[in-house]
């Protein structure tokens, strides 16, 4: 029997209101909203949900990283085809052996605090992202050291080669933080995470907790002509209604990942004032997927994920979930890389008779309506990971699996999940990258287990050939050869179901017809939006 979008309605009525425990401060965003009529240029970003921190140099928490990349710069921008172009570096150059990369660095250029940036400053921050990044351990696994013959020089030793890191160096990515401020004490509880001083084109000016997040322009950023507003307003809405209000009254210039009810673009945008884009999101495709927690007994049971993995209609995900703004995919890697992605079958297509029957064979008998119970938790990020959790959870029911949703808040979230690992299942989006050893090794790499890191690999899977795999691909300059690599890693994974890969999402950037100049950044308005125009203004990029 085919799953309805009127079921689907019916269980996504019962989910509870994720974020709802993050007040919304009305009168607060107005206060902000208010500034404009003094003549100021305001740009106002929505971020959703609060950020839980403003540095990036130490989480993927996606919010975090909106708000680091318009303080913290990264050697490198890169364009719509992840070419990489000049950012804290003017020019670059990798051995023909593959193991350094010479980065000459921009001069002149100050910190917020009018310290000088020099080389010493990018050896001290590639360290830090390798110790304390959730994919730096990956993405430089082979750093040696990092040479400062001079001020303006940096020479990256590697002991393997690293044929992605070329494009590991956006500031969202790889920022760079001043070694003066974070040499001494903990760098995680360092007070400049959530009060930043960077090189960027906006300087933190101040955070009021629950409403908003205000930079100003940087008046001595290298490039003089930028940024070309005034004020950057980074907004916290949690909820979804009075997101939508907020672009359809202007209180709200741009927002991505999706940020209003994908059932509402149509309407929103049919007067010319909002637009929306699916550009700007190059540097990172995010799945959706279902991620399980191989310490739970049942959930270890291959059996059990192979069942969940048959009662799921990926289809159904795609339509009703996303309205069509979404590929369907087993795999978890997508298929831009298609010189790497799986071409294989599914192996576990939608059959609800043959989930019974497994679960039957297993020794797990219905008891009433239900075999049994799980508590799922979608990722508190926008809509779509609850809509997809409400539909997992009538889907289950047809298998007799009770699944009980639980809303919670973001840091509540991460905790749950990733510390104190106390969960059966989650819904979650773990963003691609640029390249599968950096964003889709991390998932599945035995290695990158460790209690605390945020959107790792959360499920505790431990495969030694899946290990190998990934590690051969790591240093693999041949394309061919790293692409079986990687097919060879897709195919065990997909079989073992460690998370089961959903869909492949196109996500949504909506903004004000009078906002331009973010698209062309392979990061969207996670950049360092240096370049945004307000008004059809041309701002030029030196």
């Amino acid at each position: 029997m085919p799953f309805s979008r009127r079921q689907f309605i019916a269980g996504l009525s019962a989910l509870p209101l994720l974020g709802a425990s993050v007040p919304f401060l009305p009168s607060a965003l107005a206060a902000a909203t208010a500034e404009a009529v003094s003549g100021r240029r305001i740009f106002n970003l929505l971020v959703n949900p609060e950020p839980p921190s403003l540095s990036s140099f130490n989480t993927t928490a996606g919010t975090t990283i909106t708000a680091s990349s318009k303080v913290l710069e990264g050697l490198l921008r890169y364009d719509e085809n992840l070419t990489p172009q000049p950012g804290l570096a003017v020019a670059w150059e990798a051995a023909a052996d593959g193991l350094s990369y010479r980065f000459t660095l921009r001069q002149g250029v100050k910190w917020h605090d009018g310290q000088p940036f020099t080389a010493q400053d990018v050896a001290f921050s590639l360290d830090l992202n390798k110790r304390y990044h959730p994919r730096g351990g990956s993405t430089f696994a082979n750093l040696l050291s990092v040479e400062t013959p001079d001020d303006h020089t940096a020479i990256v030793r590697l002991g393997k080669p690293a044929p992605y890191l070329i494009r590991a160096f956006a500031g969202s990515e790889t920022p760079i933080v001043p070694k003066h401020l974070y040499a001494s004490g903990d760098p995680l509880s360092n007070p400049h995470n959530n009060a930043p001083v960077g090189t960027g084109p906006y300087r933190f000016k101040q955070w009021q907790r629950g409403s908003f997040i205000e930079y100003e322009r940087n008046p001595d950023y290298w490039d003089s002509s930028l940024p070309g507003v005034d004020a950057l307003f980074l907004k916290v809405v949690p909820d979804s209604a009075a997101r939508l209000a907020a672009f359809e009254n202007g209180s709200l210039d741009a927002g991505g990942q999706s940020p209003v009810p994908l059932s509402d673009l149509k309407r929103i945008t049919q007067s010319g004032k909002l637009q929306f884009t699916t550009r700007g999101y190059a540097y990172s495709i995010t799945p959706t997927m279902l991620e399980f927690n191989l310490d739970n007994p049942l959930l270890a049971r291959h059996e059990v994920r192979q069942a969940i993995a048959h009662a799921i209609d990926r289809e159904v995900i795609r339509k009703v979930v996303y309205y069509g703004y979404a590929d369907v995919s087993v795999s978890p890697i997508p298929k831009n890389f298609a010189q790497y992605v799986y071409e294989g079958p599914d192996p576990y297509p939608f059959d609800i008779a043959r989930a019974n029957a497994l679960l039957d064979a297993a020794g797990l008998p219905r008891k009433g309506p239900s075999r049994f119970s799980l508590t799922l938790d979608p990722l508190p990020y926008g809509d779509s990971y609850a809509r997809t959790a409400a539909y997992i959870r009538t889907a289950l029911a047809r298998i007799g699996i009770d699944v009980q949703l639980r809303s919670q808040d973001f840091p509540t979230y991460t905790k749950r999940i990733y510390t104190d690992r106390d969960f059966d299942f989650a819904v979650v989006g773990m963003g691609t990258m640029f390249d599968p050893t950096v964003g889709v090794q991390r998932l599945f790499w035995s290695k990158n287990f460790r209690k605390g890191l945020p959107f790792s690999n959360g499920s505790h899977y431990n495969n030694p050939e899946v290990d190998r795999l990934l590690e051969a691909a790591a240093v693999e300059t041949d394309e061919h050869k790293r692409g079986e690599f990687f097919k060879a890693f897709q195919k065990i994974v997909i079989e073992e179901l460690p998370n089961i890969t959903l869909v492949m999402q196109q996500q949504v950037t909506v903004f004000n017809a009078r906002v331009s100049g973010f698209e062309a950044d392979g990061n969207g308005l996670d950049g360092s939006l240096a370049d945004v125009r307000l008004g059809g203004e041309a701002l030029a990029h030196g």
